[in-house]
């Protein structure tokens, strides 16, 4: 699955440098799936959250942190819309980010 931007996850752990080998793992994880469907994904990260219109929000580093991504399966495409703490998730709306 091809990601975009790893320069968000990049800007966001020269902040927060205790993310980084996390945010590098979940990266590497992404980058080598090639899931069709969300319930592929579900069997890797069953503690991940759906939204609507494919969003999906991952714990990041035993959940301090969270990644909200859009996933289009049929293209095999990952876009990152948000990475931050708890407290930065919680003044965003991860359905329309």
């Amino acid at each position: 699955m091809k990601i975009f931007s790893r320069g968000t996850l990049r800007d966001f752990w020269e902040k927060h440098a205790d993310a980084k080998e996390s945010l590098m793992s979940w990266y590497r994880e992404i980058n080598k799936s090639n899931w069709h469907s969300i319930n592929e994904l579900k069997l890797i990260y069953p503690n991940a959250s759906i939204l609507r219109d494919n969003r999906i929000v991952f714990n990041i580093k035993g959940n301090h942190y969270r990644l909200v991504a859009k996933i289009n399966f049929d293209y095999q495409l990952c876009l990152i819309r948000f990475v931050g703490t708890h407290s930065e998730y919680d003044k965003i709306n991860a359905n329309d980010i």
